[in-house]
């Protein structure tokens, strides 16, 4: 065999991984801004709200993607598990400022909904090194779990065209039927959670 050659597999594994960096090259242009958001045009399904706050009516919203894998802390998480609950997807990295201003409002607001079968799910990204993450956890005293996704895989799997996460952080509410049903690409207060949250509580 030549030495210019490459085995099948481990072309994949190259395929894979440069695939991998550039979905996590995508998310660092965003990266700790506002992002933009694109709605209401073409067959999309969803409309830009005010605030920069994306919404998808009932017929309009697309499956979430299948997020699951190990968590920051050791353990492993996975969406599917929720699925019957409203469920609130928070994108973050432990080096964004904007991620820090925003997490008391995530751990508030999860605290306070969590009686209401609200459940949150984060995904950690862009964060190589564990370490860090663990200690934006501790140090936020994060109430619910966080996949570990070092170089944006995860974000691979959302649908194009959905209301997918662009930026970090982007936060999204998955409904009762496991459909992506609003996005904010930009870091949130308290107030702007629980407006994304309440009208999806109030759906049987």
């Amino acid at each position: 065999m030549s030495a210019c050659h490459t085995p099948r597999g481990r072309t994949s594994r190259r395929r894979t991984a440069a695939l991998a960096a550039a979905a996590a090259g995508m998310l660092l242009l965003t990266a700790c801004g506002g992002g933009e958001t694109s709605g209401g045009s073409g067959n999309t399904g969803f409309v830009a709200g005010d605030g920069g706050i994306d919404r998808a009516a009932t017929g309009d919203r697309q499956k979430a993607p299948d997020l699951s894998g190990e968590t920051v802390d050791g353990g492993r998480a996975a969406l599917a598990d929720h699925r019957g609950e409203v469920v609130v997807v928070n994108v973050w990295g432990s080096w964004c400022a904007p991620c820090r201003a925003e997490m008391p409002h995530l751990v508030k607001v999860a605290n306070d909904t969590k009686d209401e079968g609200v459940r949150f799910l984060g995904i950690n990204t862009r964060d190589p090194n564990i370490t860090p993450a663990r200690k934006f956890e501790e140090e936020f005293e994060v109430p619910y779990p966080s996949l570990y996704d070092p170089v944006g895989k995860l974000m691979l799997r959302f649908p194009k065209g959905s209301l997918n996460p662009k930026a970090i952080p982007s936060t999204l509410v998955i409904d009762r039927e496991g459909k992506i049903a609003a996005r904010a690409l930009k870091p949130l207060g308290e107030d702007e959670l629980r407006e994304m949250i309440e009208p999806l509580i109030a759906e049987k």
